[in-house]
């Protein structure tokens, strides 16, 4: 580095360059972001929570900390990727950090870096590290860490999980983490430490991940045995098999049935720190009712009706269909749809092609991204409703849905972060409109 980056965006355009393969590339391994950890000299003050999977994530982590901010405990939460700023990926008590804290941090971690003998840092290790370094100095009750990729060798991974939560095995990033459920469990698995537990949110769960645990000495829940949910009219309730119960919970605020999944994860995970994070009942609903996350399940306001996911899986799809299901009548569904190349395009088509009506697939910005006619090539292969054109960005074909959907549709838009955050930072040229 010639220059000490001036301002944030210059910060993120040299983290891409400081590793061959760039913002995009991914590089598993915990040597080269545990040599720059050992010059900064970081350390662990307070209860860690480590969150993987293969869907769940986000929303759990999301949960945990509304639940610990309820409680009054002062939280640091590190999750990725982001939607629309990269500041969404580290919230210090529920807002997002700073331009100046970045640039800050990001400076000490430069300078460890270097120190450590100019190690190639990928962009994730950066960002990892540098969260760390943010909530060392925040005096924090307790973190919340997101899986980046897999979990055994993710940089996360660097930092013992006091709790570990893996909220669900399915097939995605299979080059990285091998071809079937049985591989990828076991690296999801990683994530678990001796004698702590780790939460499994999958009710069939690869042999691999109980059998890890077991060789690791974890203290392995799953749900449906050790712990889970029951879903009641108009409420639910948590429940152990050790006889505790926590009955008459409204739903949480975020859509989908798999989100009482998620809420379970997290509430489990709770009540196995309740030594060192107590938290009451009442924080527990408040929490439920408060999280939000953007891009799952999200809706926006307006005629017709619009929603964001960001389920870029087949895994992911299947629960997406669920919760269309359960949203009401829409006469006809429209799909705004952009994917990454790598990733199953058809296994996502097959999952919820009976809930689409109109296929809008588009471009996305990025090497990695599958084009709108390469996504309408698989559309006509796998799918059953008509494909609509193609489109050069989500908002040009949200744009397009918008114009010719009536009031009584609903117009869905997924497939990829970038989807979502195509559609709520629109191109200035053709913004959508809403009608409210």
């Amino acid at each position: 580095m010639t220059a000490t980056p001036a301002c944030l965006d210059d910060w993120l355009d040299h983290l891409e360059r400081l590793h061959p393969r760039g913002q995009a590339g991914i590089e598993l391994g915990l040597e080269r972001v545990r040599q720059v950890s050992a010059v900064l000299q970081q350390r662990q003050d307070c209860p860690v929570i480590t969150v993987g999977g293969t869907n769940g994530k986000g929303s759990t982590c999301a949960m945990l900390e509304r639940i610990l901010l309820a409680a009054g405990y002062r939280v640091g939460v590190y999750t990725s990727p982001h939607l629309l700023r990269y500041n969404e990926r580290v919230r210090l008590n529920g807002v997002p950090a700073d331009d100046a804290d970045f640039c800050a941090t990001f400076s000490r971690v430069e300078a460890a870096r270097i120190n450590a003998g100019d190690v190639p840092l990928t962009y994730f290790e950066f960002g990892t590290l540098a969260a760390w370094e943010m909530f060392a100095v925040a005096g924090l009750d307790a973190i919340i860490l997101e899986v980046g990729l897999g979990g055994r060798l993710d940089a996360t991974n660097i930092y013992d999980a006091d709790c570990a939560i893996v909220a669900a095995v399915g097939l995605d990033h299979m080059d990285y983490l091998g071809p079937t459920r049985e591989h990828i469990g076991r690296e999801k698995a990683g994530i678990c430490r001796a004698g702590r537990p780790l939460i499994c949110g999958d009710a069939e769960p690869p042999q691999s991940l109980i059998e890890t645990c077991r060789l690791a000495s974890a203290d392995f829940w799953q749900i449906g045995r050790d712990f889970g949910f029951l879903k009641q009219e108009g409420q639910w309730q948590y429940w152990e098999n050790d006889g505790r119960k926590l009955g008459g919970l409204a739903f949480p605020a975020l859509r989908g049935d798999c989100q009482l999944h998620n809420a379970s994860c997290a509430i489990a995970a709770l009540y196995a720190l309740h030594d060192r994070l107590p938290v009451a009942v009442q924080d527990i609903r408040r929490g439920l009712a408060e999280v939000a996350v953007a891009g799952r399940c999200q809706v926006l306001p307006g005629r017709p009706q619009v929603v964001l996911d960001v389920a870029h899986n087949p895994q992911a799809a299947v629960a997406l269909a669920a919760s269309l299901s359960g949203m009401g009548f829409a006469r006809t569904t429209w799909a705004v749809f952009g994917m990454m190349a790598d990733k199953d395009i058809a296994g996502v088509i097959a999952a919820i092609r009976h809930r689409i009506d109109r296929w809008l697939p588009c471009d996305l910005p990025g090497q990695r991204a599958a084009t709108a006619a390469d996504l309408a090539e698989v559309i006509a292969k796998v799918g059953i409703g008509e494909t609509a054109g193609q489109f050069s960005s989500p908002a040009a074909a949200l744009a397009h849905a918008e114009e010719k959907a009536g009031d009584d549709d609903r117009i869905l838009v997924f497939g990829s972060f970038l989807t979502v955050a195509g559609v709520m930072r629109p191109d200035p040229v053709q913004p959508p409109g809403r009608k409210t």
